[in-house]
């Protein structure tokens, strides 16, 4: 403001103060459209006021932003689609849910079953609408939770038993898990192999055959957990009657997989498949005590 000195004070000059009452300044070459109505603020071709300094949303809601997030959430779905179809073919992950379907009473009395199998009669599965039962309905039915957690308990035990003789480092749990592993997946692997030579129709899958494999480690568990307590004596004693156990389960469970209804029944078994298939059945029983044996007696000293 230009102001002149006068005896009273400071007067401004009139044609100072007609610009401050317009509004208006001399030295803007452009009026302000800022608050005139139906001109757009400053900001993004587009954009309102209330988007102002939000890029995003003007972003968001374009159409050809859309489509692209429409095509996107259709390629992954199919994606999903086609592993989950891939993967079931080579791993039935809807089905696992049967052999899991267990409860507490059921894993007590497959426990006495395995250890005590010789009072059981009844040894057939049953089915409801040709399809089996769950296994906590049918103490015949195959499971895998007792084979899962029977081998994470061996993996303990034997830890266990190499720590109370000074043995124990990680190097040689690892080993003595991956040489369990390996092994049970070479057997599983022997036995499809030889029910494709031998050329048996038989309703048993690959993972009926993981839980029978599997049931062994009962077998072991016991057998070292006894030679902890009683030494080998106590060992080789609580081990033999296990694979005694294992081999009786064995030869009463697979004969109605895998030998006629005939041998099933107690009826001689004729003809040169039906022996093959009789050999084959002692012979998957008779692996797991040598398995047994094989993967324990290190642990006992």
């Amino acid at each position: 403001m230009d102001y002149t000195a006068t005896q009273s004070g400071f007067r401004q000059h009139p044609e100072m103060r007609n610009t401050s009452m317009d509004g208006t300044d001399p030295s803007q070459l452009f009026d302000d459209t800022s608050a005139v109505p139906g001109v757009q603020p400053t900001g993004f071709p587009g954009q309102g006021v209330g988007t102002m300094g939000h890029p995003g949303r003007t972003l968001l809601s374009d159409p050809m932003s859309n489509l692209a997030m429409a095509y996107g959430s259709s390629l992954a779905s199919q994606g999903k689609d086609l592993v989950d179809k891939n993967l079931d073919r080579f791993l039935p992950i809807s089905k696992l849910k049967y052999y899991f379907a267990v409860d507490t009473v059921y894993v007590g009395k497959k426990l006495g079953l395995l250890v005590f199998p010789y009072m059981h009669q009844n040894w057939e599965v049953s089915y409801q609408q040709d399809t089996p039962v769950a296994p906590r309905f049918d103490i015949n039915a195959p499971d895998l939770y007792i084979p899962a957690m029977g081998f994470i308990t061996y993996i303990l035990v034997a830890g266990l038993a190499l720590g109370t003789q000074n043995r124990f480092t990680p190097e040689i749990l690892g080993m003595q898990a991956s040489s369990a592993l390996v092994w049970l997946i070479m057997e599983v692997l022997v036995v499809l192999l030889s029910l494709y030579l031998v050329t048996v129709n038989t309703d048993l899958t690959t993972i009926d055959l993981v839980a029978f494999s599997g049931y062994k480690y009962v077998g072991m568990i016991v057998g070292v957990v006894a030679g902890l307590l009683f030494g080998r004596t106590g060992y080789y004693l609580t081990l033999l009657w296990c694979c005694i156990s294992i081999f009786v389960f064995m030869i009463r469970t697979l004969r109605l997989k895998l030998l006629s209804e005939a041998a099933a029944q107690g009826v001689l078994v004729h003809g040169a498949r039906n022996q093959l298939r009789m050999y084959l059945t002692m012979s998957i029983a008779a692996a797991q005590p040598i398995f047994m044996y094989w993967l324990t007696y290190h642990l006992v000293r």
